[in-house]
């Protein structure tokens, strides 16, 4: 079985651009194209940008998904 990505859309780019700065990992993995379960694990393993806010809040900046996402130089 082959797998296809495909980039991101304008209007998804232009969505994240214009929103907040920080996302949660749950928005983050939706932007990607990827499961909650396993956005949490990018997040781990230090695939997924975040920025701690205390003991159990974490929050992922909307411009490093944007490089991430190829929508920002």
């Amino acid at each position: 079985m082959e797998t296809v990505t495909t980039a991101p859309n304008l209007t998804t780019l232009n969505e994240l651009r214009s929103g907040p700065p920080t996302l949660s990992i749950e928005q983050a993995a939706r932007y990607l194209g990827v499961s909650r379960a396993y956005g949490y694990a990018m997040a781990r393993e230090g695939r997924l940008p975040t920025i701690k806010l205390g003991a159990r809040r974490v929050r992922v900046p909307a411009l490093a998904l944007l490089k991430m996402l190829g929508g920002e130089d």
